[in-house]
């Protein structure tokens, strides 16, 4: 059996070694592995080091994505692969030794038509690992079953994931107008086409979450952006993990501006903002007991999440339903 490894990249050069390492020594037994990058134009060295590992190993291929971003990167990889089994692997993350062999006994032991692994993130530095806190926390992430590492069963969605070539060529590929979110767009499709999304907890990863608040905010704000696109495309109502960051940012803000007017408003307003700090607090001292430094940053990630998704959401409701402008085009540049 053939597996195509698909992977976007972009302005990768301090990472691209050591991921193309990790690939090429996976356990893949009996699996012949075809490594296909492909490319958004990179500016710092990328594109030099991808036609180095090319020219050195022939399962490596590198597929040119001047669109930049990463629904079409994987689209073309897709066009150009040839394997049975397609599996995506992105830069920023570790994978355990037999993650692509664990992919593929996924498919073959399930009747689904995407499996993955859990979504699990680890920090190097100290400021990276108070974020890697908040994103596992229950509370950070809303109890998405994704951000489970010990659940194997039917999710929603996987992180990254894997597919029979045929059924993801039937399904449509990814979204290309979606900059985010295009993973999840595409398990809907699966889910609402009959289809299931099968997580297990042997396909093991670790994901490198972002170095600063800043960074991790404007993530979020962009998951929260396109999320709303993806609602209006398919005619669906949000799920209450996703109202919640939104309806408690919208809250804040009515509260805030009717403190002026209304003593009762500012008193409600010093009640909501006090709950969730001390509900944020708790969750991160729950989450790490490394000492303040490390229990105020992961507060501050909660904060950068919950009000990066919840403004975010906020825009894309009002750019994709009400006032029909389509999306702004500081929102069309993919962040890290």
């Amino acid at each position: 059996m053939k597996v195509s490894v698909i992977s976007p990249c972009r302005n990768e050069a301090n990472h691209i070694d050591a991921f193309l390492e990790c690939v090429l020594h996976q356990e893949c037994r009996e699996l012949e592995l075809e490594i296909l990058v492909a490319d958004g134009l990179s500016t710092d060295g990328t594109a030099q080091r991808l036609r180095g590992w090319s020219a050195k190993d022939g399962r490596i291929r590198v597929i040119r994505n001047p669109e930049g971003i990463v629904s079409t990167g994987l689209n073309r990889a897709i066009a150009a692969a040839s394997g049975d089994v397609i599996v995506r692997m992105d830069i920023h993350t570790l994978y355990a030794p037999d993650y692509i062999w664990q992919c593929v006994q996924a498919l073959k032991n399930t009747d689904a038509k995407c499996v993955g692994g859990p979504w699990f993130a680890e920090g190097k530095t100290a400021k990276q690992r108070a974020i890697a806190n908040a994103f596992q926390s229950r509370f950070g992430s809303g109890g998405a079953a994704s951000r489970r590492s010990d659940y194997s069963g039917p999710v929603d969605t996987v992180y990254l994931g894997a597919w029979w070539r045929n059924d993801l060529r039937q399904i449509g590929g990814f979204d290309e107008e979606l900059v985010r979110n295009q993973d999840d767009e595409l398990c809907l499709r699966i889910t609402r086409s009959g289809g299931r999304i099968w997580q297990s907890a042997e396909i093991r990863s670790v994901y490198t979450p972002r170095d600063s608040l800043l960074a991790l905010w404007r993530q979020f704000h962009q998951y929260g952006y396109w999320k709303a696109l993806v609602l209006k495309k398919h005619r669906i109502p949000a799920s209450p993990r996703h109202l919640m960051p939104f309806g408690f940012v919208a809250g804040m803000a009515a509260l805030l501006a009717l403190a002026p007017l209304s003593p009762f408003a500012g008193l409600a307003f010093a009640l909501l903002a006090g709950s969730y700090l001390l509900a944020a607090l708790f969750f991160a001292a729950l989450a790490n007991g490394n000492g303040g430094g490390t229990l105020l940053c992961t507060l501050a990630a909660f904060c950068a999440m919950h009000f990066g998704y919840g403004i975010g959401f906020g825009r894309g409701l009002f750019d994709f339903l009400l006032s029909g402008r389509g999306a702004r085009p500081s929102m069309k540049n993919l962040t890290r």
